[in-house]
């Protein structure tokens, strides 16, 4: 940011977030702020708390504390809104999310799995949801795989058809959940590229994953989560390049090469 430029509003941001299952404090206290077409990457080890925040975001878990703002606005825990604050519907229809299990309609055909949405929440004509699902689905590669069904897709394509499901909403910001850790390695690569051109567009995105060199290559920004906590935070230069945290050296060493 140059000194004369002005910061940018957050699309969505979290503040003091907080998250407990009974005794077992997940979250103690985290901050986001994410701007229009910003691409945050979330990396840690396992239990740190990675995908319960990503959740939160969305309201997939409902914080214990602590204030999620969509446009500057509080999210209420109610589904629709009311006065000025958002409803949980309201935000999961403009902040989408993508899961590390696919979680596709398996009775549906790829094309009524990206159509449903739209159809069904946005109440968008079935020729007009049907245009805009196959254009989705010839920008992640699988156009000619629109009539097919699930169980008859690899991994990484079912992954793809997640994707294109989810910016059939037409998303302002979407989450992504691990979405490359149930893959096989040969399959990673291909929802990566898909990731890759979407950051290219503009989208602006929270990425949990354990891809470092992917991270390090997308990403404008990086937070190493810890025992609930953002150990560190910075341009993926400081933080996966050029770690200080002991913590932190140690877990991406792991993940090198």
């Amino acid at each position: 940011m140059t000194q004369n430029s002005t910061p940018k509003a957050p699309v969505i941001e979290a503040s003091a977030l907080r998250k407990s299952y009974g005794t077992l404090e997940v979250l103690k206290g985290l901050d986001l702020s994410l701007e229009r077409g910003e691409v945050v990457a979330l990396i840690g080890p396992s239990g740190s708390g990675k995908s319960t925040f990503i959740r939160c975001l969305n309201m997939m878990e409902i914080p214990t504390g602590g204030t999620i703002r969509f446009r500057q606005k509080a999210v209420g825990e109610r589904f629709r809104d009311k006065g000025d604050e958002i409803g949980i519907g309201t935000l999961r229809r403009h902040v989408g999310m993508v899961f590390q299990h696919f979680n596709l309609f398996p009775h549906k055909t790829v094309l009524q799995n990206v159509t449903e949405g739209p159809i069904v929440v946005c109440k968008r004509p079935k020729r007009e949801a049907e245009e805009l699902a196959m254009d989705l689905l010839a920008q992640v590669g699988l156009a000619e795989k629109h009539a097919a069904y699930p169980n008859h897709l690899s991994g990484g394509q079912k992954q793809r058809v997640a994707i294109a499901r989810a910016l059939a909403m037409e998303p302002e910001v979407l989450l992504l959940d691990e979405v490359t850790s149930a893959l096989d390695p040969e399959l990673v690569g291909e929802v990566l590229a898909v990731i890759r051109g979407l950051a290219e567009k503009g989208m602006t995105m929270a990425i949990v994953t354990h891809e470092m060199a992917f991270a390090a290559d997308v990403a404008s920004r990086v937070l190493f989560l810890d025992q609930g906590v953002i150990a560190e935070t910075g341009t993926a230069e400081d933080v996966i390049l050029n770690p200080q945290n002991p913590r932190l050296q140690g877990f991406v060493q792991r993940f090198k090469g």
